[in-house]
């Protein structure tokens, strides 16, 4: 699984493996006897990239006494993960939320209200400290915020300045239809290269393809409709790079190993894939950099990110809402987008003058100032994305008949409502 598709997963210093075994089937509730007063924190963290996010709380660890021990949980095992926590009541204290999984969570009722009342003695914790676009709608469900921000992710165009320069394309572009035909001028390269790479499961590229040719794909009454001219256009640029030949067709294929090596010089993600560059091709700086999303009508992309929970039935609630109100320090929150990349949600960090002096910063800023949330429909990853993703997929893999597998898409997914 590629680096980009585990984003959004809440970084952590190792444990032992006995403690790891031993705490991801435990529940927060019964606390460490071996830490300091017996208070311990276990948190949930989504991905496998679990080695940095206990460093970064060693220092609250410290000024506590409470420890807080990290599980590593795999995406695709979150909602299994999940399901079994509800039905036995054991849980972590703290859990990591993707933005797209909130209403899932929520519907359990398995978080805590975080209800005014219930932050009231954590200052970082109010709303108004955090950015527009983190808050409200990205953490609330029914009117009740159920999480709080933690960082925050976007998707701009990374691209190889110096093959565009050497193929003659003086300049990143600036529209879907001049992305399409950069890249068969990239593909022409020779065997064996592309112009762009687009991840067969993400879900986001074609709703914001969508998006910036100035449309939607929720209706005004709150309903999923994909039968739509602007859904149309992003099926028609979607599709295009296919038939021309513009992307790889393999599902395993890697994208930073592509943009590395110059294989696909293009590609639509997110800021930790600047991380992962720099780390795997430190000899590529000043070869690459990022823009906003190219656009039609707009050029809108997804605001993303990763939330944090309290679990209801946590025995440490003081100490778990804590922890989210040490994270949410500026502090904090600038040490972990240098170490990791993830980009701040509270605005007092994202002003930080040593974030405002990163040329890459400045383009993801720009960018999340225009961003929306995938629409909050029970399960997307599950049902209404997937079968997205499965009609796209059938067409462009396959050869599927275009317009019957559209139309099967508009019908399965017409109930879908973010109501």
């Amino acid at each position: 699984m590629s680096r980009s598709r585990t984003k959004w997963m809440l970084p952590v210093v190792a444990v032992a493996a006995a403690s790891i075994l031993a705490l991801s089937g435990c529940s927060g509730s019964a606390s460490d006897p071996s830490s300091s007063s017996g208070k311990a924190l276990t948190v949930w963290v989504m991905g496998d990239s679990s080695k940095k996010f206990e460093t970064l709380v060693e220092p609250f660890t410290k000024s506590t006494g409470i420890q807080v021990n990290a599980v590593a949980i795999p995406w695709d095992s979150i909602d299994q993960k999940l399901t079994t926590a509800v039905a036995s009541g054991n849980g972590p204290d703290v859990v990591q939320i993707g933005v797209s999984k909130i209403r899932s969570f929520a519907d359990t009722g398995a978080l805590l209200n975080l209800d005014q009342s219930t932050l009231v003695n954590y200052p970082n914790l109010s709303a108004d400290k955090f950015v527009a676009g983190a808050s409200g709608d990205a953490t609330a469900v029914g009117g009740k915020v159920v999480s709080l921000p933690w960082v925050s992710d976007t998707r701009v165009l990374f691209y190889r300045s110096d093959i565009l320069t050497a193929s003659g394309i003086s300049k990143p572009p600036a529209t879907w239809d001049e992305l399409r035909a950069d890249a068969k001028t990239l593909t022409a390269r020779g065997s064996g290269n592309y112009g762009y790479y687009i991840p067969q499961w993400d879900s986001a590229l074609p709703v914001e393809m969508t998006w910036d040719q100035g449309g939607n794909i929720v209706d005004t009454s709150g309903n999923i409709n994909f039968d739509t001219t602007a859904f149309h256009k992003a099926v028609d640029v979607y599709t295009g790079l296919y038939a021309d030949g513009s992307v790889p067709t393999n599902s395993d294929f890697d994208q930073v190993q592509g943009f590395t090596s110059g294989t696909t010089p293009m590609v639509v993600s997110g800021p930790y894939l600047a991380s992962a560059i720099t780390a795997a091709s430190p000899d590529l700086a000043g070869k690459w950099s990022a823009v906003p999303l190219p656009g039609a009508d707009a050029k809108t992309s997804l605001l993303a990110g990763s939330n944090l929970g309290v679990f209801a039935k946590t025995a440490n609630k003081d100490g778990a809402l804590q922890l989210l109100n040490y994270l949410s320090d500026p502090t904090t929150q600038v040490s972990w987008y240098k170490s990791d990349g993830d980009l701040p949600t509270v605005k007092t960090a994202l002003a930080d003058q040593t974030l405002a002096s990163d040329p890459l910063f400045a383009v993801y800023a720009k960018q999340l100032t225009d961003a929306k949330l995938l629409p909050l429909v029970p399960n997307w990853d599950g049902v209404t994305g997937k079968a997205l993703l499965d009609s796209l997929n059938s067409i462009v893999l396959n050869h599927a008949d275009r317009d019957s597998t559209l139309s099967a898409l508009y019908a399965s997914t017409a109930g879908q409502s973010v109501k």
